[in-house]
């Protein structure tokens, strides 16, 4: 079973193993309706699962939390944009619902143990763990005792960090995706490590993702290529929104494009293709295409073929082109026009 069997998604045929994940972070910029149209547009792209990130600015940060980036003179302090960005619990399950309803895996990133035990209580089905968190001990013991599957990423550890956050993982017997990012807004191509996919499946025996911040959909197309279970893209209902993450994300018509690319890879990677089986079916395709051995002039029964009297033209519908050669010394059995088609009968005896 792949990961996104296990969590349960919606099908998108019968090829399609990669979850594509819209994650929508702090780009609703704290309007709930925002939020609920982030769910239709990607809903509307095609994609498995929506992303928020669940922030309860007391429980995670202190005031004295410095800006990644001063964005916004709005929020005095990134604690006050914290605060800014927190709903309740009966609006998170308004979310969810609507999610839900369209046909969306709901997830969304916890930054604290209480926002694990708000998003518990309102049905989450899988963890999505932020890069930031990867070392939070406590934060993992807490999600051990929920039994969900949890993507895991990437972006900020070094491969010891991982291996302790994947070991209480599988000491824990939770189903898992570790997913490599690199916490860059936005990535460059040289450091989005697709290397780095097939390292983590041998190393941890698990499905891998790509968490990708790049702001394109190639990453998530050649991920695709390489047989990444998941992958997570930023979105932005348009590069004009206003926000930190839009220069990190993929518009709603670029993530149709991702989500149609990627199940079309999968198709294409599912299929084996036999080259002889494939030449059989299009044999009426190559008579179309391919050429024939045809006369350059006329030349009464009898006379002896020349290499100057033939040349190849199509259709392939009479001695195939490659033959040319054992033509030159043969003779004719009846006379033949410029522009025709050899055929075998046209000739006396000759080894063909």
């Amino acid at each position: 079973m792949n990961f996104r069997d296990l969590l349960n998604c919606r099908s998108a045929g019968p090829d399609a193993k990669c979850l594509i994940i819209g994650e929508v972070a702090q780009s609703h910029d704290g309007s709930l309706g925002m939020a609920h149209a982030f769910i239709d547009a990607i809903a509307n792209a095609g994609a498995d699962a929506v992303k928020f990130q669940t922030h309860i600015a007391a429980a995670e940060s202190t005031p004295q939390e410095p800006w990644r980036v001063k964005f916004s003179s709005q929020d005095a302090t990134r604690y006050d944009y914290w605060r800014r960005m927190e709903w309740t619990e009966e609006q998170w399950l308004e979310l969810k619902k609507h999610a839900e309803a369209r046909g969306l895996l709901f997830l969304s990133s916890p930054f604290s143990i209480e926002a694990v035990e708000l998003l518990e209580r309102i049905g989450i089905r899988a963890w999505k763990i932020a890069s930031g968190e990867v070392s939070n001990a406590p934060l993992f013991q807490r999600l051990a005792t929920t039994n969900l599957p949890v993507l895991l990423s990437t972006g900020m550890s070094p491969i010891s960090e991982i291996d302790k956050a994947v070991a209480i993982l599988d000491e824990y017997n939770l189903p898992h995706v570790v997913m490599q990012c690199t916490s860059a807004y936005p990535c460059p191509p040289e450091k989005v490590g697709l290397n780095l996919l097939g390292f983590f499946r041998a190393r941890y025996g698990c499905p891998v993702g790509l968490s990708d911040h790049s702001g394109t959909i190639y990453p998530g197309l050649a991920a695709a290529t390489l047989g990444a279970e998941a992958i997570e893209v930023h979105v932005a209902l348009s590069r004009e929104m206003f926000g930190p993450d839009v220069p990190v994300s993929i518009t709603t018509s670029e993530l149709h494009q991702l989500v149609d690319g990627v199940r079309f890879i999968e198709t294409m990677n599912a299929h084996h293709v036999n080259k002889d089986h494939v030449a059989e079916e299009m044999s009426s395709l190559r008579d179309t295409f391919t050429k024939s051995v045809v006369m350059r002039v006329d030349l009464p029964a009898g006379s002896t073929l020349r290499a100057e009297h033939l040349h190849v033209k199509k259709p392939g519908t009479g001695i195939a082109a490659a033959r040319l050669g054992e033509l030159v010394g043969a003779r004719l059995r009846r006379s033949v026009r410029a522009d025709q088609l050899l055929q075998e009968d046209d000739l006396e005896s000759v080894k063909l």
